[in-house]
């Protein structure tokens, strides 16, 4: 960086990425934890790709992504917490990039769950 407003550019595109807004009740929140252990797990690509396509499909004012701490189950890192008004929330455990994109194609935008990455299949409740 060069410049004061060469950060704050930066700052822009970064909110504009991950929307902190604060959400009415009618919006869907995912939560990406993003603790030490999500980190080094690899949550911030899933992060990143959460956001880059939400952004990019025009879906901010019905999907916010924002991160977290520590959920509590690092070994199932990185872990990813849906919250869709009305209904049960799902966590889908070990994601990656790629798994990011399928959850939003098929369970965000399609309406499905995507059962075989959520913390039900692996036995956990």
């Amino acid at each position: 960086m060069k410049s004061l407003a060469e950060l704050q550019a930066i700052r822009e595109k970064m909110q504009s990425r991950v929307n902190m807004r604060s959400e009415g009740a009618d919006v869907t929140r995912v939560v990406v934890g993003m603790a030490t252990c999500g980190i080094a797990a690899g949550a911030r690509p899933v992060l990143n790709e959460f956001a880059s396509k939400v952004q990019e499909k025009g879906l901010s004012d019905k999907i916010v992504v924002s991160q977290t701490g520590c959920i509590g189950l690092c070994q199932y890192e990185p872990i990813v917490e849906i919250f869709e008004p009305g209904k049960e929330k799902v966590t889908y455990i070990k994601m990656d990039a790629e798994k990011a994109d399928e959850v939003l194609e098929r369970h965000l935008i399609g309406g499905h769950i995507v059962e075989k990455y959520t913390m039900a299949a692996s036995g956990l409740k």
